[in-house]
């Protein structure tokens, strides 16, 4: 239990420092803060990344050689979160600005560095 603990920890806390970065810098180029979906974009990667490590370290006993293809099914589901939630909002006026892209892509890119370090220490214990 404190490894799931200090995965938490270390997820919330690299997600809420990258969001306050986030704002910094949509602040200083005159953009909007919280538009873009930035709020669901970093909660709904927060929770798939905290849901996809806790079914890897409670698998990781019974369903030890298939954990690396249950972390792409992982994956798969976030692609998907992605295009059923954030793509047909992004894409409504008929183009992604940079500024969508990295609404979304920031805190996905956080916590699939968060999440691929906790599965190899899942992988090598």
């Amino acid at each position: 239990m404190k490894e799931v603990s200090k995965f938490v920890l270390v997820l919330l806390l690299s997600l809420c420092i990258a969001f306050l970065i986030h704002l910094t810098l949509l602040h200083f180029n005159d953009s909007p803060l919280f538009e873009h979906k930035i709020i669901a974009a970093y909660v709904v990667n927060f929770i798939l990344a905290l849901v996809i490590y806790l079914i890897l370290f409670y698998s990781k006993e019974k369903y030890s050689a298939q954990l690396g293809f249950i972390y792409m099914g992982g994956s798969f589901i976030k692609f998907i979160a992605f295009f059923l939630i954030f793509y047909p909002y992004y894409k409504s006026d008929g183009e992604m600005e940079m500024i969508e892209f990295a609404a979304f892509f920031t805190p996905y890119a956080i916590c699939l560095i968060i999440e691929t370090l906790g599965v190899i220490k899942i992988l090598n214990k």
